[in-house]
């Protein structure tokens, strides 16, 4: 599926880049998820990523998570909405 489909809506587009660039970076692609969740105006983007993998969403310095909700921010600006991003870690069950 491209994104650039114009059968998808834009909060699909978005979740279909989204899904793309956290697959490609990391080792795991199969433990990659991401829920939109919609919270009235805004829309929240939560990615989850296998443990070891953690690290290479973030990036150094963060760079990485940052360049990824900067992409996320310009789409969303562009069509009038506000978007957030978040890495969802599983805490271990006790």
């Amino acid at each position: 599926m491209c994104p650039c489909n114009p059968s998808l809506n834009s909060s699909s587009r978005v979740w279909w880049t989204v899904t793309y660039l956290a697959k490609v970076l990391v080792d795991d692609p199969g433990a990659v998820e991401v829920h939109e969740v919609n919270e009235g105006n805004q829309l929240r983007y939560e990615i989850s990523v296998a443990p070891e993998d953690i690290g290479k969403v973030i990036g150094k310095q963060r760079t990485t998570i940052h360049a990824i909700r900067s992409l996320l921010l310009v789409g969303a600006a562009r069509k009038g909405q506000r978007c957030t991003l978040e890495i969802v870690e599983e805490r271990p069950e006790e």
